[in-house]
């Protein structure tokens, strides 16, 4: 499903960028773009790459997507990109015509680019910033994605036992996600040390003995969302509790300082605060502490030198961690407070109150 109107809106974006920039086109040729000015279609045939197999071209007055005659028939009879006002062209395979067809359609005016290609102009900075600030819609197919991966990934976490192998975990996870048409980006699982040892644990055929750590980013309709889940086999360490347990408050804290209208830094900083104030100044140091995310897995890192502000409608994912513990979930910045997009959906629940805001997130699962 789409809306003519939020395709409407983001050529507007598009072009008013280009009136600013003096071009006479804008190339995407990124994943991420194509879904975008799409609705959440699809320009990929492999999954880990991020240009697509056909681009959009976007001129002062018409829009085109160009591609060979290979992915032509798929993308004009399942994406439906001409229901939305796309003219489709197409090319020979063994024909390199995609510049030659933008400059042509675009007639004599500079080109712009999401990458860099041929001799356009490399706009892609300029280009993600108009993604930022999501749609109605893109919040509604957001939501149902947020609540459906935590679903898997809470689901599939919930079927390890001491003795399984990381990788073998992942499996099951991507069983889940792709019953359900739903891409995996980024997947951890990590067992028992290595949660600590490493902030970006791939899993391994180590067996699991007596905890595990479970991360996704999971994408559809171009969207993506990350979030983190933990398993403890018996009860939860004092040491482990104590540290999950300010790890969220971190979270929260962050998540209660975004606000729209304010520095991307300053929930940066209040989340700096709060490690002090639970007692563990320098874990930030060992890893990033997350940022905007929507159409890439971070549209950008916030840290000491990021000045971009937080949009209304902008999606956030903060993880901060601290050795051995993490906490990570996709919200959304509203002037109404913080909208969790990842809530937790059959696991346990921790209340947590940060700076006025109430959060409702996941705590430990213990089996």
């Amino acid at each position: 499903m789409f809306v003519q109107a939020e395709v409407v809106h983001k050529l507007n974006l598009v072009r008013g960028l280009m009136a600013d920039l003096g071009l006479g086109g804008v190339l995407f040729r990124k994943q991420a773009s194509f879904a975008w000015l799409t609705c959440g279609r699809r320009n990929l045939v492999g999954i880990a790459t991020e240009l697509g197999v056909a681009s959009v071209l976007v001129t002062p007055d018409k829009q085109y997507v160009l591609c060979n005659n290979i992915e032509a028939p798929r993308i004009r009879e399942e994406e439906f990109v001409e229901d939305m006002g796309y003219e489709i062209r197409s090319w020979p395979w063994f024909e390199d015509k995609e510049a030659a067809f933008a400059r042509q359609l675009s007639g004599s005016g500079d080109l712009g680019c999401d990458d860099a290609f041929a001799d356009l102009s490399n706009i892609g900075g300029d280009l993600a910033k108009l993604r930022w600030a999501l749609t109605s819609w893109e919040v509604g197919r957001y939501r149902e994605l947020g609540f459906m991966a935590a679903h898997c990934l809470e689901d599939a976490a919930k079927t390890i036992r001491p003795g399984d192998k990381e990788c073998s975990v992942i499996g099951r996870l991507a069983n889940r996600l792709w019953d359900n048409g739903y891409d995996y980006i980024t997947t951890f699982c990590a067992a028992d040390d290595r949660i600590a040892s490493f902030r970006h644990p791939i899993a391994t055929e180590r067996r699991i003995e007596n905890r595990a750590m479970l991360c996704c980013n999971v994408r559809r309709w171009g969207l993506i969302v990350s979030f983190t889940r933990f398993v403890q086999f018996g009860k939860v360490p004092d040491d482990l509790r104590r540290r999950y347990d300010a790890n969220v408050y971190i979270d929260c804290v962050m998540m209660a300082n975004t606000v729209p209208g304010r520095p991307a830094i300053e929930p940066f900083r209040k989340g700096l605060d709060a490690y002090k104030e639970r007692g563990f100044e320098k874990e930030y140091e060992l890893h990033h502490q997350g940022g905007s995310i929507g159409y890439a897995g971070r549209d950008y890192k916030v840290g000491f030198q990021t000045d971009a502000v937080i949009q209304e409608s902008q999606a956030f994912s903060w993880n901060p961690s601290i050795s051995g513990s993490k906490s990570e979930d996709v919200m959304l910045a509203t002037m109404d407070g913080p909208e969790m997009l990842t809530p937790p959906v059959t696991y346990p629940t921790m209340m947590v109150e940060a700076d006025g805001c109430v959060f409702r997130r996941p705590d430990i699962l213990e089996m």
